[in-house]
């Protein structure tokens, strides 16, 4: 009997461990789940930094490969023979019009000079004598002193030394006309380059350039356009042919080969009359101010060319776009602080932004870093940031 009571203490006692035990897990697993909800309600959405877009006024555009060149160039030669004796300029420096540039010894062109009055003096003379004698032929012919014979003679003489004083007086200004080239001028105000001939050297017109001088402002800037695309905007604008080439409505940006934006804008200056036959391209020309002359001549670079007719279009940072199967698109955070996509159609980019012709609008907050750390749907903390629209780069509203 002692040992049945025995038996039903332990199998109590039993039941009360597994009893103990459940409670104890389920107390644990109740806890466990309370703090991680806690710790879910404790834990920050993340942050991510987005730009507020902004629109700008945007026009169709085309950009054109071209070619950058001077708007006056000269090579500097020498008109007379003789030795350099003066150089009055640095390469590479600007030059004023008319400022003396080189000279070449003028010694021998003088001497010339002075034979060429002293011979017109002498010629002068001899018509003087020459006219007298043929008065006076005439005076006594009359009387009957003379034959017609000996007064022809008198008049050719005078009619021979007339004619020699404008041989004299022509050699006279080709000597001074020599004597003159000895000085090289600047033919107009702008830079010169390499000089080709030192001091000293003896130069002629058969010489090689001794310099050369370019005005870059303004620069021309050359480019060509297919006939098919010419032929359709003469016809969709109705352009006559004699029409001013600076009247048509367009605004030309110009872009430079370490992919900086020329500061001043350009205009249409020159609109070829023909098509070139071998590129089936005609040739346009574009001006664009250039007072520190930063452009110079021989740079390729790109035209972009605009219509003048414009519309407000959303801009946004290249950052921002990302691209599926459904196309490109971005990540803005809405009024909710929740992530949502929006599909957009981009058109051109302008340096580090690109413009969207559909599929947001103004004052949206696009996702420009934290992308990776969201999905469509999370809640997230938006911080607004700069972004510089030239370089793309991304700056805190307080550095701005």
């Amino acid at each position: 009997m002692l040992m049945r009571k025995t038996a039903r203490i332990t199998k109590q006692s039993s039941r009360s461990l597994v009893f103990v035990a459940i409670s104890v897990a389920l107390t644990t697993t109740l806890v466990g789940c309370s703090d991680d909800k806690a710790q879910q309600q404790a834990t920050p959405p993340p942050a991510v930094s987005v730009f507020n877009v902004v629109t700008q006024e945007v026009g169709n555009y085309r950009e054109f490969v071209a070619r950058t060149e001077a708007f006056q160039e000269v090579a500097i030669r020498a008109r007379v023979e003789g030795e350099l004796i003066e150089r009055h300029f640095n390469e590479g420096s600007s030059v004023e019009k008319d400022q003396l540039l080189l000279r070449i010894d003028p010694s021998e062109y003088r001497s010339t000079v002075s034979e060429a009055e002293a011979d017109l003096k002498s010629k002068i003379a001899a018509a003087g004598a020459a006219e007298r004698d043929l008065k006076r032929g005439k005076d006594v012919a009359a009387q009957g002193f003379i034959s017609q014979s000996d007064l022809d003679k008198l008049t050719t003489n005078f009619e021979q030394t007339t004619a020699a004083v404008k041989a004299a007086e022509a050699e006279l200004e080709k000597a001074k006309l020599n004597l003159s080239y000895t000085e090289i001028r600047a033919p107009f105000a702008g830079r010169i380059g390499k000089v080709n001939y030192d001091v000293g050297n003896i130069v002629g017109p058969s010489s090689n350039e001794l310099a050369e001088l370019t005005d870059v402002d303004p620069i021309y800037v050359s480019f060509q356009v297919e006939e098919a695309d010419y032929i359709s905007y003469r016809q969709n604008h109705q352009a006559p042919s004699d029409k001013d080439p600076r009247d048509v409505p367009i605004d030309l940006t110009l872009r430079l080969p370490n992919n900086s934006t020329f500061a001043d804008k350009g205009v249409l200056d020159f609109a070829d009359t023909k098509i070139n036959r071998n590129t089936g391209t005609v040739e346009l020309r574009a001006a664009f101010d250039n007072p520190d002359g930063i452009v110079m001549p021989g740079l390729f670079v790109t035209l972009i060319v605009e219509s003048t007719n414009k519309q407000d279009l959303a801009l946004i940072p290249q950052v921002a776009v990302q691209e599926n199967q459904q196309g490109k698109f971005v990540l803005v955070v809405d009024d909710e602080n929740k992530v949502a996509m929006r599909i957009v159609k981009l058109g051109r980019r302008i340096n580090a932004m690109w413009v969207v012709e559909s599929g947001l609008e103004a004052g949206e907050k696009v996702i420009i870093e934290g992308l990776q750390k969201v999905r469509q749907g999370a809640e997230v903390k938006a911080v607004e940031k700069n972004v510089d629209e030239t370089t793309g780069t991304i700056s805190s509203k307080a550095n701005s």
